[in-house]
């Protein structure tokens, strides 16, 4: 059974807390990490694809890019779940 366990926004909010500061964001859902790939490779966004097993982190961090989005069932998203939504 998949367990929702809490994201690394919450490290993320816990430094932020104890420094003061803010951080800068390279990983979901900043654009930065995929902007880079694809600048630094020469990629077509809507030639990648973004495969996870989130829809509020993986899939949205996808389709929030213009990436193509793949969902594994495998992971914290069920199906029952996803036919929820």
């Amino acid at each position: 059974d998949a367990q929702e366990w809490a994201g690394n926004g919450s490290m993320v909010g816990a430094i932020k807390g104890c420094t003061g500061q803010e951080p800068t964001v390279v990983g979901k859902p900043s654009p930065l990490m995929i902007d880079y790939l694809c600048d630094k490779l020469g990629l077509e966004r809507g030639r990648i694809c973004m495969v996870g097993d989130r829809l509020d982190t993986d899939i949205l961090f996808g389709t929030d890019n213009g990436l193509k989005t793949l969902l594994v069932l495998s992971g914290v998203t069920t199906e029952e779940k996803l036919l929820s939504q």
